[in-house]
């Protein structure tokens, strides 16, 4: 599709899904820009500043030598330009300085805020800077690029937050909770174990998912010490995060420190998928969006009032044209800058289905086979239909991106709501459907009945790669911690058994597989649920647990090293899935199924999997001769089984011919 043509499809408004929410504001009514030069555009011979506010009756913009205090060095009043927008070309060469926007709306002078494009920012992201972005390109960038991926279901995505990988003494890294503590090597735990860099590549996961580091409002920049948050409270959607980098004052610090994070990813083979928040702002009525155009970012009740289907304040509007040209144009800019690989959007059920499919689309443009998954669900109500959202039972609508089940995650562990409900692993009977429904990456299977799946009653991915299993995430309990509360009974030992048969259930499953960091070492944030704002100690990685638990760590290396080498775990078409992945029993807390593997392209023939939820042993028969590749949680070699097979409690046993 040419671009003009793409440009002007993901600007038409989508009147038709809130034609029945009559807000005080006609917000339709607003002019749309269609050009793609919002924000700063630099030269050293001037700078170019443009701003949509299309209901402002005057615009200044201020320059100032620093990033915060002191007072302007220059004041410039705007023109009014075309559909809505303000324009100024300030002469010469402006790099360094900062720069913010105030509009006239109502007969009032706003607050002073960087434009929601801005792309560099001074401490605290109160001040946009002006900035010749190819000077913060480290040695190399322009030779930077990451391996293609052929499927999304032979990702192996690790989670991970910046500050948390390296805070601990025992990460041995010393840019601790920077950009670039992620890029140190030969760093090791007090007993010599790999950590940080060294330790993503030995897992052999494939992207390294980091939680939100684009600039955030709660963490004060001039003290990144005094507070931790997870950062899913935007304020520069464009920027990265200040207060993980060596020098938040220095506007382009962060910039260089984070492209040379992505640059030293690539070069060990490791993809970055960013974590993505547009479904709301940090703050509300004093946003960048809503101080320069109030109320048009957001969607509102039919009464005028602002919506929250996020449950943190307000819920934006990605229906309208020129927040769906934001989005678009600000998850592409990142892709194009700072070479990332990936997106998980945050409350993707929030966003409407046109915009994220016109963003897939843009996206697998510049970078074909970009990784896209978000949260299929949303907080809270909103005015815009279920039909017209990105929700989880609409993924089949969606072009190229994914949805997390929720069905596998609480059938293995148990309910995230009910904290010490049981799941599949612990030993509750009944979760045996919801298993093989995330087993065959909630597709159609002859063999599932849905109607005993836990939440979804019926299939809802068109293809394995829509959707990604998993069993825990930064949200709520880490699994070791929720097998802690509703297994209490059970000893440390047998609650590592459900832990690894969990972990081995994710890694065996069709779909995208997605581990939270420190989950192979039995990762707890000592019984704290929600540590978004929870101090280091609640949620730094300890690595010296690595040393504790190296017996599960090895098992989940062993598991992602097993998957890579055989497609049989990683079917790309749910027809063959449907044809080739066969239910041989799924009796009360056990769950055996066999791959026709040879089929769909394996070196082994056929491959068994027996899952054996219960806290006994069980035995079941087998035909033919086979070899064992996994026998009760642990890698065997030179093994062969042959009329029978005990499955030790709570264990997976992986067979093959």
């Amino acid at each position: 599709m040419k671009q003009a043509l793409m440009l002007a499809s993901f600007l038409i408004p989508f009147f038709s899904a809130n034609s029945q929410v009559k807000s005080v504001t006609d917000y339709d009514s607003y002019p749309v820009y269609t050009g793609r030069d919002l924000g700063l555009t630099y030269t050293k011979t001037q700078s170019s500043f443009k701003v949509w506010a299309p209901t402002a009756t005057a615009l200044k913009l201020r320059l100032y030598k620093a990033g915060a205090g002191g007072e302007a060095v220059a004041t410039h009043d705007m023109k009014k330009d075309k559909e809505g927008t303000w324009l100024i070309e300030v002469k010469g060469d402006q790099h360094g300085r900062y720069y913010t926007f105030s509009a006239m709306i109502d007969g009032k002078w706003m607050d002073e805020v960087p434009d929601p494009y801005a792309k560099a920012t001074g401490i605290n992201g109160k001040r946009g800077m002006v900035i010749e972005l190819p000077r913060t390109n480290p040695a190399g960038w322009l030779q930077d690029k990451s391996t293609a991926l052929t499927s999304p279901v032979d990702a192996v995505i690790y989670e991970l937050h910046v500050r948390d990988a390296s805070i601990a003494a025992s990460s041995g890294i010393k840019a601790k909770g920077k950009f670039l503590g992620l890029t140190e090597t030969g760093t090791t735990n007090s007993a010599g174990l790999s950590t940080g860099l060294d330790h993503f590549k030995e897992m052999g996961v494939t992207h390294i998912h980091l939680l939100p580091f684009f600039d955030y409002n709660s963490v004060d920049e001039t003290q990144p010490d005094q507070k931790y948050n997870w950062g899913y409270d935007p304020l520069n959607y464009n920027v990265p995060e200040g207060s993980y980098a060596t020098d938040a004052a220095d506007g382009a610090r962060r910039i260089k420190e984070f492209k040379e994070l992505v640059k030293v990813f690539h070069a060990n083979g490791l993809k970055v998928v960013m974590d993505v928040v547009y479904n709301h702002t940090g703050l509300t009525n004093n946003s960048n969006f809503n101080q320069l155009v109030p109320g048009y970012y957001y969607r509102h009740t039919a009464d005028g009032k602002l919506s929250d289907a996020t449950a943190c304040g307000n819920e934006t509007a990605s229906e309208r044209a020129m927040m769906r040209k934001f989005i678009i144009e600000s998850m592409a800019y990142w892709v194009n800058e700072y070479h990332i690989d990936g997106f998980r959007v945050d409350l993707m059920g929030v966003h409407d289905i046109t915009t994220m499919n016109l963003a897939s689309r843009e996206l697998n443009k510049i970078k074909p086979g970009i990784l896209l998954y978000g949260e299929g669900w949303t907080a809270g109500s909103s005015p815009l239909p279920d039909s017209a959202r990105a929700l989880k039972k609409n993924v089949a609508k969606l072009e190229k991106i994914a949805v997390f089940s929720d069905d596998i995650r609480d059938g293995i562990k148990g309910s995230v709501f009910d904290h010490e409900d049981r799941g599949f692993v612990s030993g509750k009977p009944g979760m045996e459907e919801s298993i093989k429904f995330g087993i065959v990456a909630a597709l159609q299977h002859p063999q599932i009945d849905y109607s005993k799946v836990n939440y979804s009653k019926a299939a809802y991915a068109a293809q394995p790669s829509q959707t990604v299993t998993y069993t825990e995430c930064h949200d709520n309990h880490t699994l070791w911690d929720k097998l802690a509360i509703s297994a209490k009974d059970a000893t440390d030992a047998q609650r590592k058994e459900m832990h690894k048969l969990a972990l081995s259930i994710v890694l065996t499953s069709q779909g995208i597989p997605f581990l939270h960091a420190g989950t192979e070492f039995l990762r707890s944030k000592k019984g704290i649920e929600n540590s978004y704002e929870s101090p280091d100690n609640i949620n730094e990685i300890d690595w010296d647990q690595k040393t504790a638990n190296k017996d599960v760590a090895d098992y989940v290396r062993a598991l992602i090293q097993l998957r890579k080498a055989h497609p049989a775990f990683r079917i790309k078409d749910k027809a063959a899935i449907a044809a080739n992945v066969r239910f041989v029993s799924a009796g009360y807390g056990i769950i055996i199924y066999e791959i026709s593997a040879r089929t769909v392209g394996d070196s082994w023939q056929k491959i068994l999997v027996c899952l054996n939820g219960n806290t006994s042993a069980k035995t079941a028969p087998l035909i033919g001769k086979w070899k064992v590749a996994v026998e009760n949680n642990a890698f065997v070699e030179e093994k062969s089984l042959e009329r029978s097979l005990r499955m030790a409690p709570t264990s997976c046993t992986i067979l093959y011919q």
